[in-house]
């Protein structure tokens, strides 16, 4: 079967962070989360925006905590798809939520093979750019032997990197130890972690990074990049790969999401 955007569709959940997925291809659905704040329950994105949720973090009293979408959140999209003759849904680490396996349920209840249901081992934009992948060869025409050799790739050569400027909300959620948060506030404010996958805790694979000690994110992840944004603060993440030595990008500028960075020839 020939996939292309007319035939297949893609849907995200709100951890991919990318809401204007839809509204960019439409071929694209966005599914919410639902975000608690003790008794008060929102639709990640539709309800509560990251400014407002952290508006509110920085003033509750109660930790907020997150409900993947039920099967029937996931069955109202699928059928809203009912012209599509291929869907893949592309979802966070089944390690870190249940939105996986409501999309599974949701899956065999429209039956047969329509919907794809893939756990991308992930979270956040690394899902949207996996997204942008998969939607470029459907632009051009392919299969599904070649998205799942694509997913193959994904899961072996993708990383997230975020900052936080502060590990007290790691620490409250339990992500992380007293003691550790203790240790990485006294080595940097904005430490950089880098999760190689999302399948593990935070402690596990938690590196912070001196002042004074520089790494070259080419060493780290090979000769070409492709970069996504999440929020503001993350264009420190940008200044310190276009910094990099052998970079052929010499500053961080205004992009759209998706930004390829190769390392200059020497």
């Amino acid at each position: 079967m020939n996939l292309t955007s007319e035939n297949t569709a893609i849907v995200l959940d709100s951890t991919s962070d990318y809401p204007d997925a839809p509204a960019r291809f439409p071929n694209m659905r966005f599914v919410p989360l639902y975000v608690r704040f003790g008794d008060d329950s929102y639709r990640d994105y539709l309800e509560l925006g990251p400014t407002e949720f952290y508006e509110r973090l920085r003033v509750s009293p109660v930790t907020p905590a997150t409900a993947q979408p039920t099967p029937q959140d996931f069955v109202s999209t699928y059928e809203e798809l009912a012209g599509y003759e291929r869907i893949y849904s592309l979802h966070v680490t089944a390690k870190l939520s249940g939105t996986f396996q409501s999309a599974e349920l949701a899956a065999q209840e429209i039956g047969g093979d329509k919907v794809r249901v893939i756990d991308t081992k992930t979270a956040s934009l690394a899902i949207a750019m996996l997204s942008h992948a998969i939607q470029r060869r459907l632009a051009r025409g392919t299969t599904d032997e070649e998205i799942d050799a694509l997913v193959g790739r994904f899961y072996a050569y993708s990383n997230v990197l975020f900052t936080v400027e502060t590990l007290e909300f790691l620490q409250r959620g339990g992500r992380i130890g007293k003691a550790q948060a203790i240790a990485g506030g006294l080595l940097r404010p904005d430490l950089l972690v880098i999760a190689r996958t999302v399948s593990r805790s935070v402690a596990q694979r938690m590196r912070t990074f001196g002042a004074n000690e520089v790494i070259n994110p080419f060493d780290m992840f090979g000769d070409y990049l492709r970069v996504a944004l999440r929020a503001p603060a993350s264009f420190r993440l940008i200044e310190w790969i276009t910094s990099a030595p052998g970079s052929t990008n010499s500053r961080p500028a205004a992009s759209p999401p998706l930004r390829p960075c190769r390392r200059q020839p020497t």
